[in-house]
């Protein structure tokens, strides 16, 4: 369930596209510099926006740098952090813990449990840090688990234990914007969820894997039916938002919110109704 959350890079100026490459690139060499090579595989740009959510309504202060990366090993690339780059990697490697256990359960990837032992002591040190946090989250993961055993059919309930989690990474302060923030991440995480669902769904149920969205797909309707939820969950998202006392890197943060978290939606949409007309020839 990573990957949603990113920008729309047509639709962005050079300098805010070099501004948020500045924030991910200090996710990364945060979670290298906490967690070494596993921790920076994790890396992920939902948590890129977590970060730059967070600066731009707290705007703590800012350390800037350069640094090489195995991706781009002959050229430096301008770095910038925070507290909330910390916090940010720590939740990335929580994620993707629990991602990597969540595999090994219920697909038995060899690959996921190795990744989940080398994850291991860091998630360790999570644990002792966020206590109550961590295991909220893991509490709401097994109940994940548990109604996808179930083949629970209820998509606002299992939608919306993902949103919960996402609503416990995006609140880290107890403050006046912790409701607003909550709502944000909660509609936030339900988008995702329903989003991974919808383009899962074909493989899922050729595979007879768990699929929420899978007691409406013979639906006519389905792809309405999924546009439309999708929509209602990201137009709660971005009133929570707009709620918000945010200057900072604004228009990066709308470029995600009303635009770049479509991107795949629209990616898969488009080639599933290329390959419906294509059978039909």
């Amino acid at each position: 369930m990573f990957g949603y959350v990113i920008i729309n890079k047509g639709d962005m100026k050079f300098k805010e596209y070099d501004i948020y490459h500045a924030y991910y690139c200090g996710l990364c060499r945060k979670l290298k510099e906490k967690y070494g090579l596993p921790g920076q595989m994790a890396l992920s740009y939902d948590m890129t926006f977590v970060i730059m959510l967070l600066t731009g309504l707290y705007e703590p202060e800012e350390m800037t740098g350069s640094s090489k990366c195995i991706a781009h090993p002959f050229e430096k690339h301008k770095t910038k952090s925070n507290e909330f780059t910390e916090y940010a990697a720590d939740m990335n490697l929580l994620l993707s813990y629990y991602k990597c256990r969540d595999d090994w359960e219920d697909d038995r990837k060899y690959s996921s449990r190795l990744y989940a032992g080398l994850l291991e002591k860091g998630y360790k040190k999570l644990e002792s840090k966020y206590g109550r946090k961590v295991r909220k989250i893991e509490n709401l993961m097994q109940q994940i688990g548990k109604g996808e055993k179930e083949g629970c059919r209820d998509i606002d309930k299992m939608s919306r234990l993902f949103g919960e989690i996402m609503a416990e990474i995006v609140v880290c302060r107890e403050d006046i914007w912790k409701e607003n923030l909550y709502r944000l991440g909660l509609y936030l995480g339900q988008f995702i969820y329903l989003c991974d669902a919808y383009e899962d769904i074909e493989e899922d149920l050729k595979n007879g894997n768990y699929n929420p969205l899978s007691g409406i797909y013979e639906n006519p309707d389905f792809e309405e039916l999924c546009q439309n939820i999708l929509t209602v969950m990201m137009s709660e998202c971005s009133k929570e938002f707009e709620k918000l006392p945010i200057l900072k890197n604004i228009e990066i943060l709308r470029n995600i919110i009303y635009s770049g978290v479509w991107y795949r939606y629209e990616k898969v949409r488009a080639e599933r109704k290329a390959g419906k007309k294509e059978q039909g020839k």
